[in-house]
């Protein structure tokens, strides 16, 4: 499996975000699966900032690769097109941006969208499931997700609310790993402080639902049945304690990617303080490790 495996080193996300920011309403990224897609990642960026890559090395780079599914779950991104495209390109194109600007990887800027099933799979050791409340794995994408991960890939999954969801998720990965179940990682986990120490497990809510409840500190979404309120972060680990997914429940890391420049408020309280620090330990995590 290629891919660069750097030690990631954290800036001063505060001061480094907010150089980007400028302090004002002004918008980085795009809305939430409002436009048609554009032809490319590469022809439309949303405004967020390009860089070139050395040739030299055009393979041995960072690339955030998300993955697309065909089950949609009532819920679409661009034209009703399924669950996975919330969110994208936006937060694709923020992050990379992030990871590039706050840390030592090299980074492609431009994001890649792919199918457990694409022979290409094995050459991305970082892979991003999106709202997976709703997702019904193919046979062969259990079995290809499967062999990803046992050899030596990364999964991470985010943006799901309540028992429902959570239910649907743990029946599909079950069919991956029968004989795993997913482990409740502590606070006290490396992966929580391997690069910014965060003092809590971070929960962010949609900006939507962040303004709702700004005036009640309410930080989850309501409206998903059951729990909503304890966020969670669990673990897949292989034969060898090695973490192969790492599991984001009754949170939206990526919404903080995603929305950061629309409100001053939200990119303060939740894509600078959570989103980022969290996203950036879960990349250094998983290339180290």
């Amino acid at each position: 499996m290629s891919g660069a495996v750097v030690l990631l080193v954290g800036l001063g996300v505060g001061v480094a975000l907010a150089q980007r920011y400028g302090g004002g309403g002004g918008r980085m990224g795009g809305g939430r699966g409002r436009r048609p897609p554009p032809a490319s990642v590469a022809e439309d960026r949303r405004g967020v900032p390009d860089w070139k890559v050395d040739p030299r090395f055009k393979t041995d780079v960072f690339t955030f690769a998300r993955i697309q599914y065909d089950s949609m779950g009532g819920r679409g991104g661009w034209g009703g097109g399924g669950r996975w495209a919330i969110d994208y390109p936006d937060s694709d194109l923020n992050f990379s941006y992030r990871l590039q600007q706050l840390t030592s990887l090299k980074v492609n800027p431009e994001p890649v969208v792919l199918r457990l099933t694409d022979d290409k799979l094995f050459d991305y050791p970082f892979i991003y499931i999106i709202e997976p409340g709703a997702l019904v794995f193919s046979e062969d994408e259990v079995v290809a997700l499967r062999k990803y991960l046992l050899n030596g890939g990364f999964l991470m999954v985010d943006d799901f609310w309540g028992d429902y969801e959570y239910e649907n998720f743990r029946r599909e990965i079950k069919r991956v790993f029968p004989d795993r179940e997913p482990q409740e990682l502590p606070l006290e986990h490396e992966i929580f402080r391997c690069v910014y120490r965060l003092k809590e497990k971070p929960q962010v809510p949609s900006i939507e639902a962040a303004l709702y409840g700004r005036g009640s500190g309410i930080t989850w979404e309501e409206g998903h049945g059951g729990n909503t309120r304890d966020v969670h972060y669990r673990a897949l680990f292989d034969d060898q304690e090695r973490m192969m997914a790492i599991i984001c429940h009754n949170t939206d890391l990526g919404d903080g990617w995603e929305r950061e420049g629309e409100d001053p408020w939200y990119f303060k309280e939740f894509a600078e303080k959570k989103s980022y620090p969290m996203g950036i330990n879960i990349i250094t995590y998983a290339m180290t490790h």
